[in-house]
Order: C-alpha cells, then sequence, then structure tokens
C-alpha cells in the first residue's frame, strides 16, 4: 500500500492554499505604477490598476522569495512567507547586512527580478504573488480572516 499524495496540513495552510487557487481579476494584478526604491533602500511600491496600493520592505521580499529553494527552506523551518530566518544563538553573531537588492528588472509583462547583494536572484516577483502577499492593513486583516484567526 502506497502513501504517496496523503499530505497532512494545517488548517491555516488549508486555508492559504484555497485562496491561492482563486483566480484574481485582472484588474486587481495589473499595475499602473510600479516604484523600486533601491537608491533609497525602502523597498517596492505599486499602484494597481483597480486603485489599491501596496508597499513592501526589502527585508521582508527576501524574506519571501518565491523561487523553489526559498519556498522549501521556509517550508522545512516551518516559517511563513516574509518571515525571517531564525538568528543563531552563538555568542558573537556575524553582522548581516540589511536585505537590498543590487538591481531589478522587469520579467516579461508580468513579474519583477531581484538580484540580491547576497548573489540570491532565482525569484520571480509576478504581479499575482505580489498581490497575494499584500502587506497592507486592509488585505493583512482579510488573510486572517480568511484563516480564521480571532478578531
Amino acid at each position: 500500500m502506497s502513501h504517496e499524495g496523503i499530505r497532512i496540513s494545517s488548517p491555516e495552510e488549508m486555508a492559504r492554499e484555497a485562496e491561492a487557487e482563486h483566480p484574481l481579476p485582472r484588474i486587481a494584478i495589473t499595475p499602473e505604477k510600479v516604484r523600486v526604491l533601491i537608491t533609497e533602500g525602502k523597498g517596492l511600491e505599486i499602484d494597481w490598476a483597480d486603485g489599491h496600493r501596496s508597499a513592501w520592505n526589502f527585508a521582508w521580499l527576501r524574506n519571501a522569495c518565491p523561487c523553489a529553494t526559498c519556498v522549501d527552506e521556509r517550508k522545512q523551518q516551518g516559517r511563513k512567507t516574509g518571515q525571517p530566518k531564525a538568528k543563531s544563538a552563538e555568542l558573537l553573531p556575524m553582522y548581516t547586512p540589511p536585505s537590498k537588492p543590487a538591481s531589478a528588472h522587469a520579467v516579461g509583462r508580468y513579474a519583477l527580478q531581484f538580484n540580491w547583494q547576497d548573489g540570491h536572484s532565482g525569484g520571480i516577483y509576478s504581479w499575482e504573488y505580489l498581490r497575494r502577499v499584500c502587506q497592507c492593513r486592509e488585505c493583512t486583516f482579510a488573510a486572517e480572516e480568511t484563516a480564521g484567526a480571532p478578531n
């Protein structure tokens, strides 16, 4: 008897996956204006065609990298998207500079790709992915409600 394909998921994980399968309207994933604020060291800001505005800092974006390696690492460590790695318990921890991309460029008409100063560049941040992980109050509140978190 094979157990392939059997997976145990938490209610939160099942809610996130169900939400990810729900298609977003085209207007919600069409950016009108994209600002990558590398010089200022701030982050990414997007004004969407439906009037919504999203903003992320670079540290959050680096910790939310959508490449397969980073997604797998987050799952193994039990971290949520955008959640930083646990600090090591060393006596004298090494200094780690704040996450900042060396550059960013468009990938076709559907995504952005960052070349991070730590050498990582595998993640392609699609407009849909970015809209789904919007960090504004409205979106984070809606995400908590769908996951069944208490008010």
